[in-house]
């Protein structure tokens, strides 16, 4: 009895141990190397009984604090969603004017009185002029491109969230579902560290001389901005409404938070400040990808919800009449085929609802989750097909992929590493 006290006193002795190393030294994100545990542990992965109870706060904010969780999903939903918009701007490259600059029917007086109104954040109209719309538009690919890529993500993700949020506002009423994603994806985007695989930050490592010319120039570029008496409303401290803080606030706390972070990482890599910072960083991370996975739940809940009230989807005709309409058969041979054989029709039109009210309930079973992932992802290609929607569908499947496994994700990523250039044999 005496020796099993001692074992359960020293036991509970190394646990408070932990937890206060924990505390004080708020660690950074284990690895296999350290002994941490991966990402994402299979299902029956046990853990050790008593001492994993009785450190149960102390590991929960250790993971909290000192893993980022969702590593390869974020960066999916990162490249997916600079794809996304890249494509998108390439697509509508000869038509950029009509849509959003000089020429478009949608005038800039008309949208700088609606922009009095919602105080939507555009940088078009600080300048106007086909030139001013001209650098703004290529600013915006250059932007997704590096996003894509995860080139200086920290500061990409920043001028993406910028140009997204200009184009769109600028004629809000070319917007459709997909433009809706990519509009809230681009703000998630900028709170997480979406460039930790799969990326040229992660490749570059702690190498590169561009950071401080590129953070001393954003901070210029931001200043003159501020203070030049152009922006209007764009960049005002505070909001009259909820959460009554404006834009600058945003900006000029993540081009500090930024400094900061080099700061730490060249005096002291290994003190308490850069510590905190790392530890702010994942915990910023996890709530943006949660925020994430939630979003994608509710877009799901709400899109079924709303088709159970229609008529069209109750009687389950509502699939034959968009495959009947000019603007939504690209391919009208394929849409006549389609639309014309009424139990497919009738079988996708009530699966659609089945799916995406149930979706929220098939979280708690992963592998029910996965095949119905795998379900929604094919139908958002058929939609890209059959309706000619593909910024929306290519939207979709990148808002899915926060839910994809990490071992899929593993398994995709290191066949696409395979794949090399093969050199010409030479002659």
């Amino acid at each position: 009895m005496a020796g099993a006290g001692g074992a359960a006193g020293d036991a509970a002795a190394a646990t408070a141990a932990a937890a206060a190393a924990v505390v004080a030294g708020i660690p950074r994100q284990p690895g296999p190397e350290d002994g941490g545990a991966p990402d994402d542990a299979p299902a029956g992965t046990r853990r050790p009984g008593a001492a994993w109870l009785t450190g149960l706060p102390g590991r929960a904010a250790a993971v909290f604090t000192g893993r980022v969780l969702g590593r390869y999903q974020a960066a999916a939903v990162r490249i997916g969603f600079g794809l996304v918009w890249l494509a998108h701007l390439l697509r509508e490259w000869p038509n950029r004017r009509l849509l959003y600059g000089d020429t478009s029917p949608w005038s800039l007086d008309l949208a700088q009185r609606l922009l009095a109104d919602n105080r939507a954040l555009t940088v078009l109209p600080w300048f106007g002029g086909r030139l001013w719309f001209e650098l703004v538009y290529h600013l915006a690919v250059l932007a997704a491109l590096a996003v894509l890529l995860g080139w200086r993500t920290r500061a990409s993700t920043v001028l993406f969230l910028v140009t997204v949020l200009s184009l769109q506002n600028r004629n809000v009423f070319l917007g459709d579902g997909g433009d809706n994603i990519v509009h809230l994806m681009a703000v998630y985007l900028v709170f997480t560290r979406c460039a930790e695989v799969w990326s040229l930050d992660a490749r570059r490592g702690a190498y590169g001389r561009s950071g401080v010319p590129l953070w001393t120039l954003l901070g210029a570029v931001l200043l003159v901005c501020q203070l030049g008496g152009f922006a209007g409303t764009s960049l005002d401290w505070t909001a009259p409404g909820f959460p009554y803080v404006g834009w600058a606030p945003l900006f000029w706390g993540l081009w500090a938070v930024a400094g900061l972070w080099w700061l730490a990482e060249r005096l002291a890599p290994e003190g308490e400040t850069r510590a905190v910072l790392d530890a702010l960083a994942t915990m910023v991370h996890n709530c943006a990808m949660l925020v994430i996975a939630v979003e994608v739940v509710l877009i799901y809940a709400t899109a079924g919800w709303y088709k159970v009230q229609g008529s069209r989807w109750q009687d389950g005709t509502a699939l034959y009449y968009p495959l009947h309409l000019d603007y939504f058969t690209p391919w009208p041979g394929l849409s006549g085929l389609v639309g014309g054989a009424l139990l497919p029709v009738f079988l996708i039109t009530y699966g659609t609802v089945l799916l995406q009210v149930g979706f929220p309930f098939t979280l708690v079973d992963r592998r029910v989750k996965n095949a119905l992932l795998v379900v929604m992802m094919a139908e958002h290609v058929g939609i890209a097909v059959l309706l000619g929607l593909p910024v929306f569908s290519l939207a979709m499947i990148a808002a899915d992929a926060v839910f994809l496994p990490t071992a899929a994700l593993c398994w995709a990523g290191a066949r696409v590493a395979r794949i090399r250039p093969r050199r010409a044999p030479l002659s």
